[in-house]
């Protein structure tokens, strides 16, 4: 029996979530909680990388968290953006974002058409002769770094934000019956929070393989894995997984 089910994410702004519909169709609490959060690095520390921002002419953003910590780096070690600097964008969404810092029609701003870091190159080559800078996270990949060694891009990359455990109060997680995942990072958030964990009874879902995998990895008992072929969202996943458990009670 599902009656109250812990998501590690952020509560919808908006009341027409599909969350909120599960939980009223069928009387489940639903506690939104993210087990992770993003920080961003003192001025101090990003120093301590020895990199030189006003050297580079184009930044690469791949989140929206790159580039609020990006603009907000820049504004504590007294770099200037110039206007000449050139935007490279994930996404046509991300290169959105950047009006909350920057004037957009003012900039040259490019965006990718698919999420991808490699449909993104073509763009970057074709502005061969600028000097990249990459914001990330403390938590990467060599992906980028192999794609623009790739094309001979002339880069640099830079950490300016980290990952860290978003941490839970007193046995938050033992009072629920479920579980949401949506990274590995928030698997690994849990075992630090409840080191003494026993899944027992509390189903635990995920979205995304990668997390899946951390899940399976941890030991734990994964009862409800999304996207799937007939469910392409976490909450119609939910919506079954829930309407199944609950008429067998």
């Amino acid at each position: 029996m599902i009656k109250k089910i812990l998501v590690s994410q952020p509560k919808p702004s908006s009341e027409k979530s599909p969350y909120f519909d599960i939980a009223d169709r069928y009387g489940v609490e639903i506690v939104f909680h993210p087990f992770i959060k993003v920080e961003g690095l003192s001025a101090r520390e990003f120093r301590q990388q020895k990199i030189s921002l006003p050297e580079h002419t184009a930044v690469v953003f791949t989140s929206r968290h790159a580039i609020d910590h990006f603009f907000q780096l820049a504004k504590e070690l007294r770099f200037a953006v110039p206007d000449t600097m050139k935007y490279f964008c994930i996404t046509e969404q991300v290169a959105l974002y950047i009006q909350k810092y920057v004037q957009y029609r003012k900039r040259k701003i490019f965006f990718g058409s698919t999420g991808k870091f490699a449909d993104l190159l073509p763009l970057m080559v074709k502005h061969k002769n600028e000097h990249y800078f990459i914001p990330q996270s403390d938590v990467h990949n060599d992906e980028i770094t192999n794609l623009m060694e790739s094309k001979k891009l002339r880069h640099t990359e830079g950490i300016m934000y980290r990952t860290v455990a978003n941490d839970l109060e007193g046995d938050q997680p033992l009072d629920f019956d479920m579980l949401v995942f949506f990274s590995p990072s928030g698997v690994q958030s849990l075992l630090k929070n409840c080191p003494d964990f026993k899944q027992g009874k509390v189903a635990i879902a995920t979205f995304g393989p990668t997390t899946a995998k951390a899940v399976k990895d941890a030991g734990l008992r994964l009862d409800l894995e999304a996207p799937t072929a007939q469910y392409p969202s976490i909450t119609s996943a939910l919506n079954a997984y829930i309407a199944e458990a609950n008429k067998k009670k």
